[in-house]
């Protein structure tokens, strides 16, 4: 079996390929990447090591997936992951929609020519603001929880978000552009007659990864706490209560293998996978884990909330673990530990995957 990973050189896009080999015998994993995010580079010597082939490429520009060998499969997981992506800074809203579903049109045309299967991996971010804002939730030991006395909306209980919840808009310019991806995808497999999968994560979490506040907020939190620098409490008036779910790389990996290498018939195509409300943490919680593990630092506080800022963010991956017997097996203990002994180990880790220059 010969897969093409996108993406290949961020962090879930590295460890799949890593991953993916301990579980498929005679799997020829390949991938390409445009190398834009400050620290992809440093995992092409690895999976060179590993004997796994990076192409320099982007998946925007579709002579540049012209070359591509023949496949059965592409994972992709070349995206813009930030939900303020387009609206700060940082990036334009035309390079998120360029990457993040222009992107995937280039790949699903890639599919179609080779009648290759997809699967996309998608985010909690497709579920709809609003509705997951107006939540009522209060504070069990420093964390909010949503309070069960309420009317919860279609698709969502005390067990975090189904499959069946709300994407109505507004869901962020990202969001939006994944949500697109994904109905495109379902679209191309009913046209074309190639499987597709679409696996909507949570927060994935472990060491290596690119520590970024808009992206992988559990490994930014760890890192900024071991180099001692400034953090802030955003937003619900400052006080670090807001809740994510996280889930590991190797746990994705273990689904995604069975996805590749058994039966799609009769599978549902779009899945929650997360680390569910059993691995989820409050940003004040880890603050705790992160004065145990190193020393005490104060966190500054910025009440307002942005615009896409939500309480309690957590999927219900039941339907997932019905369909497929898949069970998160890492726990947030566990990732969080990684990611700690890994920030000991590269104490300018930050420096490294920011792009800044110091």
């Amino acid at each position: 079996m010969r897969v093409l990973i996108t993406g290949i050189c961020g962090f879930v896009g590295c460890q799949l390929a890593l991953r993916l080999r301990e579980h498929i015998s005679e799997l020829d994993v390949f991938g390409v990447d445009n190398l834009s995010r400050p620290g992809s580079w440093l995992n092409v010597a690895t999976l060179q090591h590993c004997g796994i082939r990076v192409l320099h490429g982007d998946i925007r520009c579709s002579s540049d997936l012209a070359s591509i060998p023949q496949i059965d499969w592409v994972i992709d997981a070349a995206a813009n992951p930030s939900v303020i992506a387009g609206v700060d800074d940082r990036t334009n809203s035309r390079q998120l929609v360029e990457t993040n579903l222009g992107g995937t049109i280039n790949l699903l045309e890639l599919c179609r020519e080779r009648t290759a299967g997809l699967i996309l991996l998608s985010t909690s971010r497709v579920y709809s603001i609003p509705p997951l804002a107006a939540v009522k939730t209060h504070v069990v030991q420093d964390a909010f929880v949503p309070t069960t006395d309420q009317l919860f909306p279609p698709g969502l209980s005390p067990l975090g978000i189904s499959e069946d919840f709300s994407t109505a808009s507004p869901v962020s310019l990202y969001g939006a552009t994944k949500l697109a991806s994904e109905h495109l995808a379902l679209e191309y497999a009913e046209a074309f007659g190639f499987p597709v999968f679409v696996n909507r994560c949570g927060v994935l979490a472990g060491a290596g990864q690119f520590a970024q506040p808009s992206q992988g907020i559990f490994a930014f939190w760890i890192h900024s706490f071991r180099e001692r620098r400034p953090l802030r409490y955003i937003g619900f008036d400052g006080g670090g209560y807001q809740v994510r779910d996280c889930l590991h790389p190797t746990d994705l990996a273990k689904l995604i293998a069975m996805q590749l290498t058994q039966s799609t018939v009769g599978k549902p195509r779009v899945l929650n996978v997360a680390g569910g409300r059993d691995n989820s943490m409050s940003l004040r919680q880890l603050t705790g884990w992160c004065e145990s593990r190193f020393q005490r630092m104060p966190v500054g506080t910025e009440p307002i909330s942005r615009p896409y800022d939500l309480p309690w963010l957590v999927l219900d991956s039941q339907q997932t673990a019905d369909v497929w017997n898949w069970r998160v097996e890492t726990p947030l203990t566990a990732i969080l530990t990684e990611i700690a002994d890994f920030a000991d180990q590269h104490p300018d880790w930050l420096s490294l995957t920011s792009g800044e220059v110091r």
